[in-house]
């Protein structure tokens, strides 16, 4: 059996920031988010970059290693980018993203705090975990999940995509079902809604580009002080079309690029 996804995209850049460091893409075949880790230079750049090097390969996947090959293929377009800039030393991103295989499975790709969802037969459930410090105090029981979304340095990561050889993403399968519903959203939307709120609205509103605007816009009046990202992406049975994706955030701003130049 094939699937298909049916994906909606919204991107906020928030009242607290200067620019917009999320990017996101969304196609009928693969989907994802990443998030420029603040504090570092070119955020936008990193996770712009990313994704557009990772979509420049085409929608064709045969496996999980070959999604993890070329996303260290795409890392190491950060690398390039240091090289020929100095400037950019340090500049890093997230990664989440969803990818049907050409056996019609679902690979899960995740590096950092940007998180993942799954909503099957109405109930949500977390599919990833954060890397990050605040995340290590919750597994040790030091601190409780509702105090975690206060806590004042939930916002330190400890792993990123960056250039770097050794940076680690993690590719696992998953079984697609018709009817499931998947949620990326970068930390502005997570860090900010409970996850009882994020499943409400993943049941209530049908339409996946509905339902991402209207996660970003309940993020944005809990008081999100960051940038907002939201995808969704619905299980559909069928083929994927041959579709350029849709980009938003940082991807679609400031560093759209030709992918067909990218190929050549």
């Amino acid at each position: 059996m094939t699937f298909r996804l049916q994906a909606g995209v919204w991107s906020d850049i928030g009242p607290h920031r200067d620019a917009n460091q999320d990017a996101a893409f969304v196609a009928s075949w693969g989907a994802a988010v990443a998030d420029g880790v603040g504090g570092g230079p070119a955020g936008d750049l990193a996770s712009a970059a990313l994704l557009h090097r990772l979509v420049s390969g085409g929608s064709d996947v045969r496996d999980a290693d070959e999604l993890e090959r070329r996303l260290h293929g795409a890392n190491d377009d950060l690398a390039a980018h240091v090289r020929r800039d100095p400037g950019l030393a340090g500049m890093a991103t997230t990664f989440t993203g969803v990818w049907l295989d050409r056996s019609g499975g679902l690979l899960l790709a995740h590096t950092g705090d940007s998180r993942a969802y799954l909503l099957r037969d109405g109930h949500s459930i977390r599919q990833t975990r954060d890397d990050s410090y605040v995340q290590t105090l919750v597994d040790q029981g030091i601190v409780s999940v509702e105090d975690a979304m206060h806590h004042p340095r939930r916002n330190i990561i400890t792993a990123s995509l960056r250039g770097d050889a050794d940076d680690v993403v993690r590719v696992v399968e998953r079984v697609p079902v018709a009817g499931d519903r998947w949620l990326l959203c970068t930390d502005g939307v997570s860090d900010y809604l409970p996850d009882e709120v994020i499943a409400e609205i993943l049941r209530t509103d049908s339409d996946a580009e509905l339902a991402a605007r209207n996660l970003v816009d309940a993020a944005l009046e809990a008081g999100s002080r960051d940038n907002v990202t939201a995808v969704v992406c619905d299980v559909r049975r069928g083929v994927p079309d041959a579709d350029e994706p849709m980009w938003a955030g940082a991807a679609a701003d400031g560093f759209a690029v030709d992918l067909a130049s990218l190929t050549g």
